[in-house]
């Protein structure tokens, strides 16, 4: 693994960099490597120098930062066409300097498209030009694809996917915005659905402010998901991302160390923390795109079976 890294993030590569700075989480910004060296730890830091972030107010000075690997990671493939967006469809767009993770809420003519991000809870209108498909980089390949690789990637089927099928009584997953809870899904049963589209919920594991019951909430169809499928996972990999259950919820993260015993160090990039969980703790860490689950190992595990033949 180490030497794989050594090839893709090598000095001189492009790259593209996540930033844990308050206004600046979510984003991914592009760079180039200056440098790498590993530390007494074995953790892996690298140089970058970025394109469009500069550290001076005349702006005529990158900014240099050095950074964990796993907040790093390849230029992400371009279609070789241009493409049409659709409604729901989860993209990038280029915003402030660097690329945000966003949904289609909106198509409107002259090739232009309302997106909606969830760190902010904006809705902004963009270009197609402006827009690219969000990805995600897994093991070395991105998911998902590039289109004409499709039918190489394998995805696990939503048990619930629209909204009808969110009804009274059913287990869901929510996410917040809100200050010390961003990146993090919580556990959470639907007890109405409003005449608005939005869905008031009650938590499982969050209580109120005078600990008197859970806490109970009205989120939109932006922050609310059926709960991922549940999976026997016989141990993780060194970089894997997975969600580790923690202060009530699972968060995202990538294993940076494996330690004996079924024991993990995770790297959380919206922190920079790194805590030791035990494999209980852990689940594989799904993507819910286009109405399916993807998992970076399902995939990978297709493109291997693929080239072996």
């Amino acid at each position: 693994m180490a030497d794989d890294l050594n090839s893709v993030f090598k000095s001189g590569a492009e790259v593209e960099i996540s930033s844990n700075d308050n206004g600046f989480r979510g984003a991914w910004y592009a760079g180039t490597i200056i440098k790498s060296k590993n530390t007494k730890t074995k953790q892996q830091l690298i140089q970058v120098e970025y394109k469009t972030l500069m550290s001076d107010e005349s702006g005529t000075k990158p900014l240099r930062e050095t950074l964990n690997v796993v907040q790093l990671r390849p230029l992400p493939p371009r279609e070789k066409r241009d493409r049409d967006f659709k409604f729901s469809e989860e993209v990038d767009a280029y915003y402030n300097d660097g690329w945000w993770e966003g949904v289609i809420t909106g198509v409107l003519p002259g090739n232009r498209y309302s997106v909606f991000f969830r760190a902010t809870r904006e809705q902004l209108e963009f270009s197609g030009s402006e827009l690219r498909l969000h990805r995600e980089w897994f093991y070395g390949n991105w998911v998902p694809p590039l289109e004409q690789e499709a039918e190489a990637t394998i995805s696990i089927e939503l048990n619930i996917c629209d909204n009808n099928k969110f009804i009274k009584g059913a287990t869901v997953e929510v996410c917040s915005d809100e200050d010390g809870f961003y990146g993090a899904w919580f556990t959470a049963m639907i007890l109405e659905h409003l005449s608005n589209g939005s869905f008031k919920i009650e938590y499982k594991s969050l209580r109120n402010d005078d600990d008197t019951a859970f806490l109970t909430e009205v989120v939109d169809t932006n922050h609310i998901r059926p709960c991922p499928p549940k999976e026997k996972i016989e141990h993780f990999r060194l970089f894997e991302e997975v969600d580790a259950l923690y202060n009530d919820g699972w968060w995202v993260g990538v294993v940076s160390k494996v330690l004996s015993r079924q024991r993990y160090e995770v790297f959380f990039r919206g922190t920079n923390e790194e805590i030791v969980f035990k494999q209980g703790d852990l689940r594989r860490h799904l993507e819910r795109i286009n109405g399916k689950w993807l998992s970076s190992s399902v995939v990978c595990n297709s493109i291997r079976n693929s080239n072996s033949r």
